[in-house]
């Protein structure tokens, strides 16, 4: 039993992943193995399906009756042929209206790939900042046992006050409390990133990358973004749809063939025989119905297609606007974070924690100096994230598809 239970570990430690990804390749990875767009993807293959049965005449219908002989009527056989025709261009718009429909449900998938990168990026973003706060606090956590350990030497000397090596260690507890709230973060978004990826709960994933690139992307055609594009097909779908409803008007015309014979029996040794051939036609009088109702609604479908159009059209170039001022924004501010402020609060902080150590300055000065420099690191780095996250809702906005430079420097 032992041995089978340790096969069995074997097993499933051989069979669990380790994936590094890279910032610019998690586009292509949820196009290749996001199980829900792999689903998605067979709604063009329903579509085309249909495409196959559209537009078709009707099955011809044969018919025959026998009649026997009785002392009024001879006996008949009777054979007929009849086909329905369409005396509109119903056949035409039903062809027309599948291959939209084709079209419309391949920019449905595009427009569900779409949504899920940019999720997966903004996780994928998500989850790179934090493990680079992960690295700043375990920096400063260093920074903060070496003073810990400082000052609880200088104060079993009686140098300092007993309440200065107290508030270190508390200082030190409380970096270690945030650490252990980002790790607990860092859990949560590999687990929502790793489905998205096609990794199972059990896999290592780990993100790579630079958050400090700040450059703005080339300005996207948002009237290429897939679910615009759906929108003007959705609108193409119900005009051809109305035109549709107008031709039905009119019911298919019924032509066809029909061939009889008789025979019957005047004497017992004589039989009189005879046969006719024949044409009908039958055509339905739109008298009662003349479709009126679709008709009517399909027009409304149509009108309510264009305004919902136009609405799109308003919404993504407000997107749009709102994403590039929030990049411009946040690049700006990680600039000045970065390049003027940030080196002169170090500077400072390395002065203040050298002249402690000479018991030139109180401990709750390089505390508050220290203090200043993680937030600031902090939020240079929450600067550089929101940067990309801005990225990424830019170029989902106008549906770019390139995705590379996000780990290339200005």
């Amino acid at each position: 039993m032992s041995l089978r239970l340790l096969f069995l570990l074997l097993a499933s430690a051989t069979t669990t992943q380790a994936l590094t990804l890279d910032l610019s390749a998690v586009a292509e990875r949820v196009r290749r193995q996001h199980p829900s767009l792999k689903a998605a993807r067979f709604v063009v293959e329903e579509a085309r399906g249909r495409q196959q049965g559209a537009g078709r005449l009707s099955n011809p219908t044969f018919e025959t009756s026998f009649q026997n002989e009785s002392r009024v009527s001879p006996r008949a056989t009777v054979f007929s042929l009849d086909q329905a025709f369409p005396v509109t261009r119903r056949l035409s718009l039903e062809k027309r209206l599948t291959a939209q429909l084709v079209q419309a449900a391949e920019l449905e998938v595009h427009d569900v790939e779409r949504r899920y990168i940019a999720e997966a990026r903004t996780l994928a973003v998500k989850l790179l900042a934090v493990d680079q706060h992960l690295i700043q606090h375990r920096q400063q956590m260093e920074l903060a046992q070496k003073l810990s350990a400082f000052a609880k030497d200088r104060a079993a000397k009686g140098e300092l006050s007993i309440l200065d090596s107290a508030q270190a260690q508390v200082d030190q507890q409380r970096l270690l409390l945030e650490t252990r709230k980002l790790e607990t973060e860092r859990i949560s978004l590999r687990g929502s990133l790793k489905p998205m990826l096609g990794l199972e709960a059990k896999d290592d994933l780990s993100i790579s990358g630079d958050l400090k690139a700040t450059q703005l992307p080339a300005t996207g055609a948002w009237q290429q973004r897939p679910d615009y594009r759906l929108a003007l097909t959705k609108t193409e779908v119900a005009q051809t749809e109305a035109r549709l409803a107008q031709a039905k008007r009119w019911q298919d015309v019924s032509a066809g063939f029909f061939a009889a014979r008789e025979q019957q029996d005047v004497t017992p040794r004589h039989t009189e025989r005879t046969g006719f051939v024949g044409f009908r036609i039958s055509i339905p009088l739109p008298l009662w119905n003349r479709n009126q109702g679709e008709i009517a609604e399909k027009a409304a479908s149509a009108e309510r297609a264009r305004l919902e159009k136009e609405a799109l059209a308003v919404q993504i170039t407000s997107e749009a606007s709102t994403a590039r001022q929030e990049m411009e924004a946040n690049a700006a501010l990680l600039r000045e974070t970065r390049d003027q402020f940030l080196p002169l609060v170090i500077e400072q902080t390395t002065k203040l924690e050298k002249a402690y150590e000479a018991g030139q300055t109180d401990l709750l000065t390089v505390l508050r100096a220290r203090d200043q420099r993680l937030e600031l690191e902090s939020g240079a780095l929450d600067a550089a994230r929101d940067f990309h996250l801005a990225r990424i809702r830019y170029e989902a906005a106008t549906g770019m598809t390139n995705h590379e430079g996000m780990s290339k420097s200005k």
